[in-house]
């Protein structure tokens, strides 16, 4: 699994942090997502679609190859 996040289009809604702490983060200045983890294990991969889901911008991008 793959994740990329558009930092464009995040609007800092936090949703991802909260499913997926141990992946996703935001930055202090601005509130915009960045990820903890690139290819995170198999065990966050529930935790990392649905914080994807939960995107209010869709900012999220997973790739599952």
């Amino acid at each position: 699994m793959k994740i990329h996040i558009d930092e464009a289009k995040c609007v800092g809604g936090g949703q991802c942090v909260v499913a997926a702490p141990d992946v996703f983060d935001q930055r202090d200045e601005d509130g915009v997502a960045f990820l903890l983890i690139e290819d995170p294990g198999p065990e966050q991969h529930a935790a990392v679609r649905e914080a994807a889901l939960l995107c209010p911008a869709l900012a999220i991008e997973v790739d599952e190859r």
